[in-house]
């Protein structure tokens, strides 16, 4: 193991989102000669709320922006559950729900990804935005990288941060299918006018393997709604199509009640539709010679978990702690897995532990259960906490301490960074 980082070693990060930057931003503080890469224009400043929890606070409190994360706080505050009619069957505090109470953050996506950038836009790291990764070729010295500009490039490591759909992935693993594993259910995300007086706050309608849902940030005038639904096997080919999307979720829903109508008309004209499957990457192993992966590209937990965020942002953090720590990627990349998967997997394992029952119940059985338990709330009667054993999860890891690593020029960047 060696306490200093040859100033030489080159690092290209394929994707600028969560995990991305913020691996940048570490190796950068650690002498890295780093690029990221990443097909969008910019870095994306739209998106849905997301949320930072447990040991993933304490990532952003070493990187110097705690305060500004805590700023951006939406501070929602309860999930509404109404049935058919619009009657309500329970509300519960979103942090009841989900959260390690005063240690959580809730703020949108974008709001996040837009001050990780901020962080290594004006360092030595490299953007190189309208571009992506061709070809890899991992001659065991280096990686020679073909760009889809026609730009060739030799970097000592590469990192494929780039999402549940990762190219790096494809490149360097093989196809998406072999590690993608189907949770059950479909969904589509999209904005739609608040013409309902939501504020802070969401409501979901749910019936036996389908559900809808809206929420606010803040006091805004569109929701980010949801339509989701069960079913056996993955519905979606290599080239889904969005008008084939949006009959198949009409037809699912053309007899629901509450304000599915409405949402399905909102479907049909949103300029932002997003769908997807529920799933999760589950892969063997994170790293192959040269290159390895971080975030959802290595361990998407799906959003069921709620924790897709968290465990990009600590991955990224040990990742980059092990390659300042390590001369040699393959030791690296295998003290990384070491210490990040069993806190990776354990929060991957909310998904599967009746958390989507809540919001996704597959049978009737399921659903009758949830309203039960929703109803035993509204009651004042205790019902158990929901949270508990996920709260315990969100802050299984310790994490490693890699000043060693550290120059005192990088002690000066995150005292600046706390400053402003």
């Amino acid at each position: 193991m060696s306490s200093t980082v040859q100033k030489s070693r080159s690092v290209l990060i394929s994707g600028a989102s969560i995990a991305g930057p913020t691996l940048a931003f570490w190796l950068d503080r650690y002498g890295f000669d780093v690029t990221v890469v990443e097909r969008a224009s910019a870095v994306r400043n739209g998106g849905y709320p997301i949320d930072i929890r447990g040991t993933a606070i304490d990532v952003i409190e070493r990187m110097g922006l705690l305060s500004r994360v805590e700023a951006a706080h939406i501070a929602s505050r309860a999930l509404t559950f109404v049935d058919a009619a619009g009657k309500t069957i329970g509300t519960i505090p979103v942090y009841d729900l989900t959260g390690n109470k005063g240690r959580d953050v809730e703020l949108p996506r974008g709001e996040l990804t837009t001050l990780l950038y901020g962080l290594t836009r004006n360092s030595k790291v490299r953007y190189r935005f309208n571009d992506s990764i061709e070809a890899l070729e991992d001659d065991g010295a280096g990686v020679n990288v073909c760009f889809r500009s026609g730009e060739r490039q030799r970097y000592d490591v590469v990192i494929g941060a780039d999402g549940l759909h990762s190219n790096t992935r494809r490149l360097v693993f093989g196809s998406e299918e072999q590690f993608s594993h189907y949770l059950g259910h479909t969904f589509n995300l999209f904005s739609m006018t608040n013409d309902l007086g939501l504020s802070h706050g969401g409501i979901v309608y749910a019936e036996a393997g389908r559900a809808a849902g809206v929420f606010a940030v803040r006091d805004s005038a569109e929701l980010f709604a949801f339509l989701t639904f069960a079913t056996e096997t993955s519905p979606f080919g290599a080239h889904a199509s969005k008008a084939e999307q949006i009959e198949r979720t009409a037809a699912v829903f053309a007899d629901g009640g509450w304000k599915v109508p409405r949402m399905l008309d909102a479907l049909r004209r949103a300029h932002d539709l997003f769908f997807d499957t529920v799933s999760q990457i589950r892969m063997p192993c994170w790293s192959k010679g040269r290159a390895a992966l971080v975030g959802d590209a290595a361990y998407a937990p799906s959003f069921r978990s709620g924790q897709g965020t968290s465990i990009a942002l600590v991955g990224a953090y040990v990742l980059a702690g092990e390659l300042a720590a390590h001369d040699d990627p393959a030791d690296a990349f295998a003290a990384y897995e070491r210490i990040a998967r069993p806190f990776v997997e354990a929060n991957q394992a909310l998904a599967i532990k009746g958390r989507g029952d809540l919001f996704l119940p597959r049978t009737q059985e399921e659903l009758d259960a949830r309203n039960r338990m929703l109803a035993s709330f509204k009651a004042g009667k205790s019902g158990g906490d929901p949270s508990q054993n996920a709260r315990a999860v969100h802050s299984a890891l310790k994490l490693p301490d890699y000043s060693g690593s550290w120059s005192e020029a990088a002690d000066r960047s995150v005292a600046s960074n706390q400053d402003h």
